[in-house]
């Protein structure tokens, strides 16, 4: 005998069965703690939570619009990036960039940003026309006084010459600079606002210097150009 035809147990127009829509699928949210994750930590890099904000959890919480548990979650993987430091019973309190956290910070990157200098000249067609683009929207957002996105392309004008070494390793370790790097570019351009034009000026030298192919130029105005941050932790480092 022939078999019966397999009945489906819920075709797609099924009548009674509802489907969901493509806004509903394309509009899933993350999980409840990456959205607070996300929150807070933009809103640390962005100055939005300045050092010695205390943070509760009801606040972010409402914020947010999730429940506690979420947020508690979320709190302890901030508190492991160095974002934060948690007090049980009365929040999370925004830790301030230290004297000590800004000169390791300098000295990483001169290190890591110096060698790559060296390799990336001769510099590539690609990585000319990379650069010419990141400082053309550097200048714009300076001059609409978004220094959030300032610092967010300052950063990635930086890591375009890293990357263009070719070691991956000191790619990666540069990279897990990134949060450290943004957080102190949007303190450094509230606190010194003239600074904006100066970093512009020497990106162009950057670049100047290496379309002419001059690599030990290229590393000396990296140098000085990053060897600046150093200053505001003078006589106070640990």
């Amino acid at each position: 005998m022939p078999s019966a035809p397999a009945v489906p147990t819920s075709a797609p127009d099924e009548p009674g069965v509802k489907q969901p829509t493509v806004k509903q699928m394309t509009l899933k949210q993350p999980p409840a703690a990456d959205r607070v994750y996300a929150h807070v930590k933009q809103g640390v890099l962005e100055r939005r939570y300045e050092g010695g904000t205390l943070l509760t959890e009801g606040e972010l919480a409402e914020a947010v619009g999730v429940s506690r548990t979420p947020v508690r979650e979320a709190l302890l993987r901030l508190e492991a990036e160095g974002l934060i430091r948690l007090y049980p019973k009365k929040g999370a309190l925004v830790l301030p960039v230290s004297a000590q956290e800004i000169a390791d910070v300098v000295e990483t990157r001169q290190l890591v940003e110096e060698h790559a200098a060296r390799k990336a000249v001769p510099a590539s067609p690609r990585l000319i026309a990379r650069l010419e683009e990141l400082l053309a929207q550097q200048k714009e957002q300076a001059a609409a006084g978004d220094l959030a996105a300032a610092a967010v392309t300052d950063r990635c004008f930086h890591a375009e010459i890293v990357r263009s070494g070719g070691n991956e390793i000191l790619s990666r370790l540069y990279d897990q600079l990134r949060d450290r790097q943004l957080r102190m570019g949007v303190a450094v351009m509230h606190a010194h606002p003239d600074r904006i034009t100066k970093t512009l000026t020497e990106h162009e030298e950057i670049l100047e210097a290496l379309r002419s192919g001059d690599a030990e130029a290229v590393v000396g105005i990296i140098h000085r150009h990053v060897s600046w941050f150093s200053n505001l932790a003078r006589g106070e480092v640990r």
